[in-house]
């Protein structure tokens, strides 16, 4: 009881309330809260996790979920991450529980050298079996894999013995526009999938293949995109918006508000737009939604967004560590905060229960954090039969196969009915068999899907996810949204 005692009442002391003038005297109970659990622990006390994983991670927990401080790796893996540049291989793989099949190798990557390609599935990585291996765990090996040289045992279609091949990682420039193409004569399709250094020039030039301020409309994808650099989401947006227009404010307790407006960079485009996202999209992805939105540039469609808009400044401090910390946080130009609640008495949310927002037009828009659609749509919906197929690849398994046997087909090619019953014999052989009733519901999609597949192996992921976003309900509805 002589140490139980003592140390609840100065932890008592150390959590009540200081004013500005008392953090010297809070600051000197805690070092003797220190000092006695340090001279009176039964085990021995390591400084730099009572401090780094206790002390200080319990005072920013206190302030919002994104106030972290970083020890010395997880500083330098931020360092990393503000790059666009991450160690890979250069192949594009689909993982399903248990396989791990390659889609796509790029000319000369690692994988490429090596002579991997479409259909060619790992069995081992480093003498570890993946047949054993849930969803997870493959994916974290993957991502171990790619930090240092790696053993792969690979089967090869039509090849009875497995491959071996020891691949190094190299740096892979990330462009953060990975698919831009035309979804019908004059309209275009973009997608992004980071904002990085390169993000707005990436967005022009895709723009300019598509054709440019000719095109009749585009389906501008922020999906899944989970953000990034400031200056990168106020140079997409001034391309489509006057020199002038607020793209978003900034306030802070210890941040002088401002505004930050599009910039002239030329005439801005002004074919119509529409714009994608969902519960994936955050910060630089919400500000160019938003900004867009509330100055009617723009319908959204899709699902509300993460709202995640504030700014977290970092800090290097002694010892290679760092601190984020939030500093201010997002607006849209009609004044709706972007971050979401994290308690009431925020200075995100504060005045803001049962306000209006309105755009430009006059239209109104939620507020209350994050971005909320024009058109709400849902994802696909997935049936039991669906699961099934993509959880066994299946469509994978079954394209690889046919791609060796009857080569690459035509950009054109379509899935006949004599096709889709040799699917259907494929998927008995493997003990699946769905009734009449699910294969006819699903048939049209299970079309779509093999085509999809084939096409990848044949041609590449990207002539691939052409038609997978073509048949995508949310891609569909954007369209029926542009004037």
């Amino acid at each position: 009881m002589t140490v139980t005692f003592p140390l609840a009442a100065a932890f008592l002391l150390l959590q009540a309330p200081a004013s500005a003038p008392d953090v010297q005297q809070v600051l000197r109970r805690f070092a003797s809260v220190y000092a006695a659990v340090e001279r009176e622990s039964a085990d021995p006390v390591d400084p730099s996790r009572a401090i780094y994983e206790g002390a200080i991670p319990g005072m920013l927990r206190r302030l919002d979920p994104h106030s972290v401080f970083m020890d010395t790796g997880q500083f330098q893996q931020l360092k990393q991450l503000q790059q666009s540049t991450s160690k890979g291989f250069g192949s594009v793989v689909s993982v399903v529980p248990g396989r791990v099949i390659f889609l796509q190798t790029l000319p000369g990557t690692p994988s490429g050298r090596a002579g991997l390609g479409p259909g060619d599935e790992i069995v081992a990585i480093n003498g570890i079996r993946l047949d054993r291996l849930e969803i997870e765990q493959l994916i974290g090996l993957l991502g171990e894999a790619r930090r240092e040289q790696v053993r792969l045992d690979v089967r090869r279609p039509g090849n009875a013995r497995l491959l071996q091949f020891v691949l190094t990682p190299e740096d892979m420039q990330a462009p953060s526009v990975d698919r831009a193409f035309l979804l019908r004569p004059g309209i275009g399709y973009v997608r992004v999938a980071s904002f990085d250094v390169e993000t707005g020039k990436e967005v022009r030039e895709a723009i300019s293949k598509l054709g440019g301020d000719n095109l009749k409309g585009l389906v501008f994808d922020l999906r899944n995109n989970p953000g990034g650099v400031l200056p990168a989401a106020l140079e997409v947006a001034s391309l489509f918006l006057n020199p002038g227009q607020i793209i978003l404010s900034v306030q802070g307790r210890a941040v002088a508000g401002k505004q930050e407006k599009a910039t002239a960079q030329g005439l801005a485009y002004k074919f119509p737009l529409a714009v994608l996202v969902n519960g994936k999209s955050a910060s630089a992805s919400e500000i160019v939604a938003g900004a867009l939105q509330d100055h009617d540039r723009a319908r959204i469609v899709g699902e509300p967004s993460f709202g995640k808009g504030l700014v977290e400044s970092v800090y290097s401090l002694s010892q290679d560590t760092g601190l984020a910390l939030t500093t201010a946080f997002y607006f849209t130009p009609s004044g709706r905060s972007i971050q979401r609640p994290l308690d009431f008495g925020q200075l995100a949310h504060r005045d803001s229960a049962g306000k209006a927002y309105r755009t430009d037009a006059g239209r109104e828009v939620r507020g209350g954090g994050g971005i909320h659609p024009d058109r709400v749509v849902s994802p696909e919906a997935v049936s039991r039969l669906r699961a099934v197929l993509e959880g066994s690849a299946s469509f994978t398994s079954f394209a690889v196969e046919y791609v060796r046997k009857n080569g690459k087909p035509a950009a054109d090619f379509e899935v006949s009915g004599a096709l889709l019953d040799e699917f259907q014999v494929y998927l008995s052989q493997r003990s699946i068999r769905p009734s009449v009733g699910e294969w006819s519901v699903d048939r049209e999609w299970i079309r779509s899907r093999l085509r999809e597949e084939i096409i990848t192996q044949a041609l590449g992921v990207e002539k691939g996810d052409e038609i997978s976003i073509a048949r995508d309900p949310q891609v569909k509805e954007a369209l029926r949204a542009l004037p």
